[in-house]
Order: structure tokens, then C-alpha cells, then sequence
């Protein structure tokens, strides 16, 4: 397995916790973000510090099972989660989690991403299922999101946030904007102007061909529009 180095982990890291921070994505210490550096080392944000406000120092490493190996500062509790998907899927080298506020009113009316009204969104991110609510920091949350390690790119915490996960830390972080961006495309076309131009299955498996090709290995499968029809309604 290749991996980045420290230093750039590191570096990674508090530039993507600044960005998360700028973009809104957290508020206060909201978040978390890791990047995997080893076959059992791991970076991560440390708790009860500002993402926008982070030194290298901050930063604590651990190994899988969460033993802090290098670092002063406490790590976060929902550490546990990143941990939990680096060991279900070994292709993940980065996890983000954050609090974006679109996508969290989506997490708390638990209505999943998966509207096929974006051509890019399909391609690049996938549809965002709701995994179901854990509570913060217990270790139902790891449990939650271990099914979709293998199938998505990122899903919402029920009540909670978001998080996304991918072989590069900033490619993790571009997923979460992503997310945030297909939310508000969701809520304004169906909310605000009350219209939505859904792709059809023809033009959702034409989209998922080309992810293939891209080589994007996980994604899931958007709603489609025989799936009324199927079900009988």
C-alpha cells in the first residue's frame, strides 16, 4: 500500500480544516478530519479545537485501534468512525466529517441524496444514503456507517452531519463540497421552484457507465424513475 508522508499529511490536514471552516462546513470545534500515513497509523484532529484555528502540533497520531502514538492533545471521540472505515475498506486513506448546514437539514428530515438531477453529482459523488442516528461519540456510529464503506463515497449522519471518505484526503474534502452543493441544487429545485427535470434510466446508466471508466470505484445507484412503477405506485 503506498502512502503519503507525515509532513504532508499533516499539511493536508489543517489546510482542509481551514477551508472546512471558511466554507462554513463547521462551526465552534465542530468536525474531524484523518488521513491514513501507515498500515497502522493514522493523523487526525485533535478535540476541542477550531478547524480554522489548528496548528501542526495540534495534530495527534494513532494506530487502528485508536492508541495514541504520537501528540499532547486528546483525540476526538468520533474518531472511532474513520478508524471503523480505513478497516472495513483498505482503498480509503482519508475520512472528513463535518456539520455542513444544507446537508445536515437533509440529515435531520432524513431524506437521503439520491434525486438523479445531476449529471456530475452522479458521476463523482454517488447518492448520499442517511445512515441511521448513533449517539455522538458511542460506538454504534463506527457500526452505522461500516455498510456503506464498500458502496459510497460519503453519507449523512441521521440527526447529525456528514461525512465523506476517499483514497486522497483532498479528494475526501472535494466530495464533502460536492455533497453540499447537491444538497442546495435539491432543496432549491424541489423547495423553491417546485421543478425538477430528473434524468432517465437510460441517461443515469449512460452516467454510471462513465464513472466505470473513470475508474471511481464506489458511488451506489441513484433513484430512478421506474422505481415508482416497480413498486406498484
Amino acid at each position: 500500500m503506498e502512502y503519503i508522508t507525515e509532513k504532508q499529511a499533516k499539511k493536508a490536514i489543517i489546510d482542509v480544516g481551514q477551508r472546512m471552516y471558511t466554507r462554513g462546513f463547521v462551526a465552534a470545534n465542530d468536525g474531524n478530519i484523518s488521513v491514513r500515513t501507515g498500515d497502522n497509523e493514522v493523523w487526525a484532529t485533535p478535540t476541542g479545537v477550531s478547524k480554522g484555528y489548528m496548528k501542526k502540533k495540534m495534530l495527534v497520531k494513532v494506530d487502528l485501534d485508536g492508541n495514541v502514538m504520537e501528540g499532547t492533545y486528546k483525540a476526538s471521540s468520533e474518531l472511532k468512525m474513520h478508524l471503523r472505515a480505513y478497516r472495513e475498506n483498505e482503498d480509503i486513506k482519508a475520512v472528513c466529517h463535518a456539520h455542513p448546514p444544507i446537508c445536515t437539514c437533509f440529515a435531520i428530515a432524513g431524506i437521503p441524496l439520491d434525486t438523479p438531477v445531476l449529471a456530475e453529482a452522479i458521476i463523482t459523488l454517488g447518492d448520499v444514503p442517511i445512515a441511521p442516528y448513533a449517539e455522538l461519540g458511542s460506538r454504534q456510529v463506527p457500526e452505522v456507517i461500516a455498510p456503506y464503506c464498500h458502496t459510497h463515497n460519503g453519507i449523512l449522519l441521521a440527526n447529525h452531519g456528514a461525512v465523506t471518505w476517499a483514497e486522497d484526503i483532498y479528494e475526501a474534502y472535494y466530495r464533502l463540497e460536492s455533497m453540499e452543493y447537491y444538497a442546495n441544487i435539491l432543496l432549491i429545485t424541489e423547495k423553491i421552484l417546485g421543478r425538477q427535470n430528473r434524468l432517465t434510466d437510460e441517461q443515469i446508466d449512460a452516467l454510471l457507465a462513465m464513472r466505470e471508466k473513470f475508474g471511481i470505484k464506489r458511488g451506489g445507484v441513484p433513484a430512478r424513475l421506474t422505481r415508482g412503477k416497480e413498486d406498484g405506485k
